[in-house]
Order: structure tokens, then sequence, then C-alpha cells
């Protein structure tokens, strides 16, 4: 940083900048008639769509398979040097293979073409150079060229890598539409992901249960739920009636709001000073779900009830903050 100029350091980084810009406005001249082709053949694939290519061009084709795998287009990489050492076997002629080369030259590429057009298998080319071995061969190429590369010196991938990426993710959310995926598709490929657990987790895979979930009976006296309330280390206690129905909900609001109306509060049985038919959840329903009934209600916790409007849970705003629904 010593022997630079900090706004010449601001300066390179803006030209790239605009290099890029500039490769990626380019593309639009790309999209046409051979980029519907593409689409048509990626779309009507009944096998997987395989992603090959080398170098810098291979690392997009990594990303872009994981993309479409991801989207709802089942994929696979193949490392297009490995293919002709016995990898060429997972290509399938129900297969649509995407190679992506700049060049389209590439000696790895130009090996590999005969063998998947053996196979029968429908070829897609992201290329730079439409007059090249890869695009003659093709059964649909959509150009990817580039005036400059954002590299000093004009020779790394740089600006055309970007190129690549930027059409590899128009040709990933157009299949995604086309198959109608929707985010409850995408959460069940990231069930750990945030998104994930926000559209699958159910209120009884974290809901507090067993003796972290105090119920008592509408007779209780307010001391023993209090205690109960304790040795769970809970913030409320659910009411139930003789046939185990849930009639209330006692929380420490309600001990606040009516400590001076009963002088002998403790003493008084539950059934006295509960919140009657409180808001709950239902046991199948959604973790996220919950979280805006909590928020819209401005309570801190909800039982969780069966179908026979049993309660089996509690859900307390901290336990969906512990498990990421928050």
């Amino acid at each position: 940083m010593k022997n630079f100029d900090k706004q010449e350091i601001l300066g390179w980084a803006h030209q790239v900048l605009e290099i890029e810009k500039e490769g990626i406005s380019d593309l639009s001249k790309s999209i046409n008639g051979d980029f519907l082709k593409t689409i048509e053949i990626l779309s009507s694939c009944t096998g997987k769509i395989v992603v090959t290519g080398m170098g810098k061009a291979g690392i997009v084709g990594q990303k872009f398979s994981a993309t479409l795998s991801s989207t709802g287009s089942s994929s696979f990489w193949l490392h297009a040097a490995e293919a002709v050492h016995g990898d060429l076997g997972r290509i399938e002629e129900k297969d649509a293979v995407v190679v992506l080369s700049y060049s389209g030259e590439t000696e790895e590429i130009k090996n590999l073409i005969p063998f998947i057009k053996k196979i029968g298998a429908k070829i897609v080319a992201l290329t730079g150079n439409t007059n090249s071995n890869l695009a003659r061969y093709a059964d649909s190429v959509v150009s990817v060229k580039v005036n400059k590369e954002a590299c000093s010196l004009g020779l790394a991938p740089t600006t055309s890598t970007t190129a690549m990426l930027v059409i590899c993710d128009a040709i990933s959310v157009i299949l995604q539409k086309i198959k109608g995926f929707k985010e409850k598709d995408f959460a069940f490929f990231h069930p750990r992901g945030s998104l994930g657990r926000k559209l699958l987790l159910k209120n009884k895979d974290v809901m507090r249960k067993g003796r972290f979930n105090p119920i008592v009976g509408e007779d209780t006296l307010i001391k023993e739920v209090l205690l109960k309330i304790t040795s769970a280390h809970a913030g409320a206690a659910v009411v139930i009636d003789k046939d185990n129905k849930l009639v209330g909900i006692f929380t420490d609001g309600d001990l606040r709001r009516n400590i001076d109306q009963y002088p002998r509060l403790l003493d008084e049985a539950v059934c006295v000073v509960m919140t009657k038919n409180p808001t709950t959840v239902d046991e199948e329903g959604l973790a996220s779900e919950a979280l805006k009934i909590l928020e819209k209600k401005k309570i801190d916790e909800v039982p969780v009830v069966n179908s026979g409007m049993r309660p089996v849970g509690m859900l307390d705003i901290q336990d969906l903050i512990a498990a990421g629904i928050v």
C-alpha cells in the first residue's frame, strides 16, 4: 500500500467493474434463438444435465451444476480430463451435456466431443468462439464472447468467466421457472439452511415438552403452579380440565395483573386468574407460522396442542431463536 496511491487503487477497482459490466451488457446479443434452443434442450432433458469444462471455465461449470441441482434440475459435474479416463461412463443417451470452453478448442474438450456424440447425448456449448470445434458439433451454442478481459494483461479469464457465470445463472433461473420450482422445493434441498428451517420445521420439532412443559389442573393452587413453572425453567403453565383438554394458560403476566385484587393470591385456584381460551398452535403447524402469531399477539409463549385440543408442548420465542427460525 505504501508504494501506491489509494485513489489509484480505487480507480483500478472501478475500471475492473466497468469492463465486466460492459461485458455483461453485451450478453444481451446472446439472448436469441440459439439461447431458446438451449432452454428447449435442457428443459426437455429426461436424464441429467451434465456440466463439463476445464480450467477457470470448469470452475464456473461446477457452480452452474450446483445451482441447477439446488433449483430442481438434476445435474452433476464431470471433469473433462477425467471423462476420457473412465468417467465418460456416467453419461447416458438421455442426458444433456453442457460444455463450457471460451476458446472452444481446448484439447481435453476436443477429445471428449466425439465420444459424447457416439453416446447420443445432446451437447450444449457455452463458448466465446462460435466457429470453434466445440461449436461445430454442438446441438446448440450460446455465445459468451466479450471484447476485453479485466485482467491488466488481458490474459487471465476475468470478464469471460463472469459472462459464463451470468449466462449459467440465466439458464438456471429460467429452468426453475419452467419447472414451477417453489420455495418449499428449495427448502427440501436445503434442510439445514435458514430457509429450510423456516419452511420445514414444525412446532412439534422445536417445542418444549415433558418436564419442561408444566401442565396443571384447574384446581391447582397458584403457589403449586409457580413451583412447577420454576422447576421446569419455563415461563408459563398450561391448564387442563378433567378431560385433559386445554382450558387456559397461566403466565407471570397473569400473576402481576391479579396480585393486588387477590390478597391471598398464592392460595387461589389457578382457574380463577388464568387466561382462558388462550391462543394455541397445532403440533403439525410450521414453526415459522407460530413465530408470526407470537409477534402479532405480542406474547412470548404459546401452547402447542394436538387435533383433540390436548396440550403436547409449549413453544417459547427462545426456542424459535435457538432453532434458527428468527
